[in-house]
C-alpha cells in the first residue's frame, strides 16, 4: 500500500459500522489482530509537525495523519516519566506505583500473554528493565536524557549492558536500526508483534546531526513572533480545532523577537535550527520503518500510534554557560531549552512542559491503520483522549485481556478507556473525567469544562468548549461549578490516584508573586567573552496570560 502524499480533505462525517478492529484475510470471518508500533517523542509541542501546524518538514507523520486520524485533543501528564507510566500500564502515575510500576501490569505484559512478541527501542527513564516487564527484546538507555552522540552508561541490549561505539552513533538512528532488527526476529515466529519506539529527541541536549541543522540555515531569521503566526494562520487552513479560536498571547517573561540584541537572535535562531533538525530526524527515521512494515506486507495491519510524553520544554537551563560560535552538531556541545521557542512551539496555547494548563498536556497523537479504523482518511477527533487509554485501547483491538493478577504486585485498576469507538467512526460518549496532577501543578477535565491550579495557586477554570487557550477564567462567574469540580479533584486524587496526603493539600485563596528562575528571567542573551545582553527594557515576572 502506497500512502498519499497530499493531505485529503480533513473533517467528514462517518457512519458506525464494523468494530474498527475486525479487519478479516483471505476472506476469512475471524478477524486477523492487527501488529501494535507505538511511538514516543520527548518534549514535542503541539504545533511542531507539519500536520499540527509547523513548517519543519514531516512528510511521514503528515502522510499517516493524512491517511489515518489526528486527535486534537489528546492529553499526557506534562513530564516525562509519569507518561510513560501512564502510556504502558493505563493508569495515572502514582497510582500505577510510580517508576516502579509496582501496582501496575504493562501493555508488553498484556500483549506477550495474549501470544505477541514484544520489542522495545530507546528511553525507558523508569526502574528495572523493559526486560523486566514483558519485553522480549529491548535497546536503548534507562536514563531519563543522554548525549545523542555518545549516549551514557545506561545502554541495554536485551537485559545486557551495551557501549556505545566511539564514533558513527546516534540515538535517533540507533533506535530504528535496532527496532528493524527486532522486527526480523518478531517474523520469524509468525506471531502478532507489538513494537514500542520511545526517542529522546527532541529533549535536550539540542544535538542534531549536522546535514538535519543545514537543511533549515535561515528558516528562523524572523524569530518566535513571527513564525508562530505562520503556526497559527496553518492550523486555521488546517481545521485543527473545527473552529476559530484565539491564541494565547505572548507572555511578559518572554521578550518580542525585536527586543533581543543580534548576538541574541543568532543564538536563538540556531537553537530552533537544532530542534527543527532533530525532529525532522525522527521522520526521517519512522519513514525508514514505515516503508520496511510496506516492504513486509504488514503496513495495512500495523496499528500505528504517535504520540509525545509532554508539551515543549521551557527550561533554559545553563544561560551563563552558552556560546554564540558554537555548533549544536558537536557532540562535545550540549544546549538546554529556549523559553522563547517552547512558547512558540505550544502554539496556540499558554504554558510549558509540567504545567497543566494545554501547553503542557495537549500534544499531537495520530493513528494510522487503514485494516481497522473506519473513519474517513485525514479526519480529526476532538474527543478528549489520555494516555492512559492507551493500554485499554490496545487490550480491545488485540483481544488481549488485562490481567486481573500479577505475580508479586497488588494490581490496581485500568483508569483509561478504550479508543476503539473512535476508531470505528463513533466517539467516547461517555468519557470519566481526565486528572492532572504533576508536583505541585494540577488540573481536571470534566466535560467541556477544565480546572487548572499553576503552583499550587488559587483554582481557575475555563468552558474548553468556548475557551480551549485558557484565557477567560470564569472561577468567580461560577463559583458552583468550581467546588464541585475541586471536591472531585480531590476526591479522585485520594481514592483513584491513591496520591499521598501532600500532593492533596489545598490551594492557596489568593494568587502569590511566583518565580520560576529557569524561564521567568528571560532578560539574558548568550556568552561569548560577553557578548551582549538582549536590549530594552526588562519585562516583569508575572505569570503568563495573567491579567
Amino acid at each position: 500500500m502506497t500512502l498519499p502524499s497530499k493531505l485529503p480533505a480533513l473533517i467528514a462525517a462517518v457512519s458506525l459500522i464494523t468494530p474498527a478492529w475486525a479487519a478479516t484475510s483471505g476472506g476469512s470471518e475471524t478477524p486477523e489482530r492487527p501488529n501494535i508500533l507505538v511511538v514516543m517523542v520527548d518534549d514535542l509541542g503541539f504545533s511542531d509537525l507539519g500536520c499540527y501546524g509547523s513548517e519543519i518538514e514531516t512528510p511521514t507523520l503528515d502522510r499517516l495523519a493524512a491517511n489515518g486520524l489526528r486527535f486534537s485533543q489528546f492529553y499526557n501528564t506534562a513530564k516525562c516519566h509519569s507518561s510513560r507510566v501512564s502510556l504502558l500500564s493505563g493508569q495515572y502515575c502514582i497510582q500505577a506505583g510510580d517508576v516502579s510500576l509496582s501496582k501496575a501490569v504493562t501493555s508488553a505484559e498484556t500483549l506477550a500473554k495474549a501470544g505477541y512478541f514484544t520489542m522495545m527501542t530507546g528511553k525507558w527513564h523508569l526502574k528495572k528493565e523493559p526486560t523486566d516487564f514483558g519485553f522480549d527484546r529491548y535497546f536503548g538507555h534507562l536514563s531519563g536524557a543522554c548525549n545523542f552522540y555518545k549516549g551514557d552508561h545506561t545502554f541495554r541490549l536485551n537485559g545486557q549492558k551495551w557501549t556505545v561505539p566511539k564514533d558513527g552513533f546516534y540515538t535517533t538512528i540507533a533506535n530504528v536500526d535496532h527496532a528493524i532488527n527486532f522486527l526480523g526476529e518478531a517474523r520469524k515466529t509468525e506471531n502478532p508483534w507489538y513494537l514500542y519506539i520511545a526517542f529522546n529527541a527532541p529533549h535536550a541536549p539540542l544535538q542534531p546531526l549536522k546535514k538535519d541543522y543545514e537543511k533549515y540555515q535561515g528558516r528562523y531569521q524572523q524569530g518566535w513572533d513571527k513564525i508562530r503566526d505562520a503556526r497559527l494562520k496553518k492550523q486555521r487552513d488546517l481545521g485543527l480545532f473545527g473552529k476559530e479560536l484565539t491564541a494565547s498571547p505572548r507572555p511578559d517573561h518572554i521578550r518580542a523577537w525585536d527586543e533581543l540584541s543580534p548576538d541574541w537572535k543568532t543564538f536563538e535562531e540556531k537553537r530552533m535550527m537544532a530542534l527543527a533538525g532533530m525532529i525532522d530526524r525522527v521522520d526521517q527515521e519512522l519513514g525508514r520503518l514505515v516503508a520496511n512494515l510496506e516492504k513486509a506486507g504488514e503496513l495495512d495491519n500495523t496499528m500505528i500510534l504517535f504520540v509525545s510524553d509532554n508539551g515543549a520544554c521551557p527550561y533554559d537551563r545553563a544561560r551563563g554557560r552558552r556560546k554564540i560560535d558554537e555548533m549544536p552538531y558537536n557532540p562535545n556541545i550540549s544546549w538546554s531549552d529556549s523559553t522563547g521557542w517552547a512558547w512558540m512551539r505550544n502554539s496556540p496555547f499558554r504554558y510549558y512542559k509540567q504545567n497543566q494548563f494545554e501547553g503542557g498536556v495537549s500534544t499531537p497523537a495520530i493513528v494510522h491503520w487503514p485494516a481497522g479504523l473506519k473513519t474517513k482518511p485525514g479526519a480529526i477527533v476532538h474527543d478528549p483522549a489520555h494516555i492512559i487509554d492507551v493500554l485499554p485501547t490496545l487490550a480491545e483491538i488485540c483481544n488481549a485481556p488485562v490481567p486481573k493478577q500479577w505475580p508479586g504486585r497488588e494490581l490496581n485498576p485500568v483508569s483509561g478507556v478504550s479508543l476503539a469507538p473512535v476508531f470505528a467512526g463513533g466517539s467516547l460518549v461517555k468519557r470519566p473525567p481526565i486528572h492532572f496532577l504533576f508536583g505541585s501543578d494540577r488540573g481536571l477535565r470534566v466535560g467541556d469544562w477544565k480546572l487548572v491550579s499553576f503552583k499550587s495557586q488559587p483554582w481557575e477554570l475555563y468552558n474548553m468548549a468556548n475557551d480551549r487557550t485558557e484565557l477567560n477564567n470564569l472561577a468567580s462567574q461560577d463559583p458552583e461549578r468550581l467546588k464541585t469540580m475541586v471536591r472531585q479533584w480531590h476526591r479522585m486524587a485520594a481514592e483513584v490516584l491513591q496520591a499521598p496526603a501532600k500532593s492533596r493539600k489545598p490551594v492557596a485563596t489568593e494568587a502569590t508573586p511566583h518565580s520560576n528562575r529557569e524561564w521567568s528571567d528571560h532578560s539574558k542573551g548568550p556568552t561569548e567573552a560577553g557578548p551582549g545582553r538582549g536590549k530594552g527594557k526588562r519585562k516583569n515576572n508575572k505569570r503568563p496570560g495573567k491579567k
